[in-house]
Order: structure tokens, then C-alpha cells, then sequence
């Protein structure tokens, strides 16, 4: 597993050959726990979903405001207020991309 782009089936292929389970499994596992972290994040504005040594995931806000408009420069158009999730990763995971990445020199 050392390409550069990972997609969802390579993963469940991945996952079953480790946990020795079938790919419809890993699958509906994958699958739950992406319906999972999406119901609690729809729940409350503030909610939160946090995986220990992976990372978090969070609602953040972003405020309304004017911008340009990018087809006619010199219209302003209103950008609305929006939310949007948020990931932020853990501290193993920070130390693990740090340790596979960084020079030691």
C-alpha cells in the first residue's frame, strides 16, 4: 500500500484483507461509520467527533460577507453564511506523516 492516492474500494480491499473479513463487510463497516460521523455532526451546530490519536472532526462557521463576483470584477455579490466540516488531524497521526516525511538529517 505505498501509492499515492487511496480510493474507497482499495481501502475496504485493504481493511479485509487485515481484519480477514469479506469486502461486503469492511464495506458496510466503512460506510456506517461515514453515516455515523456525519449524523452526529448534522446533530448541533457544535458538534464534535473525536477519534482518539486520529483526529477530530468539527461544524465550523463561516460568517456572511460581500465578496467580488469572479464572472463581472467590479460587481459585489453577497456571500452568504455557511457551515462547513472540518477535519483536525491527532497527535499520532501528526507524528506519524512528521516521522515518514521529514529529513533526519
Amino acid at each position: 500500500m505505498s501509492k499515492n492516492k487511496l480510493t474507497t474500494s482499495e481501502l475496504v480491499e485493504e481493511l479485509a484483507e487485515r481484519l480477514d473479513l469479506s469486502n461486503r463487510q469492511c464495506k458496510r463497516m466503512l460506510d456506517e461509520l461515514i453515516d455515523l460521523i456525519g449524523e452526529q455532526l448534522t446533530s448541533s451546530p457544535d458538534s464534535r467527533v473525536s477519534l482518539h490519536g486520529f483526529g477530530s472532526f468539527e461544524i465550523q462557521q463561516h460568517r456572511g460577507r460581500r465578496g467580488v463576483d469572479p464572472r463581472d470584477h467590479e460587481k459585489e455579490i453577497d456571500i452568504p453564511a455557511r457551515s462547513v466540516p472540518k477535519f483536525r488531524a491527532g497527535k499520532t497521526l501528526k507524528r506519524k506523516v512528521r516521522e515518514a516525511f521529514d529529513k533526519k538529517s
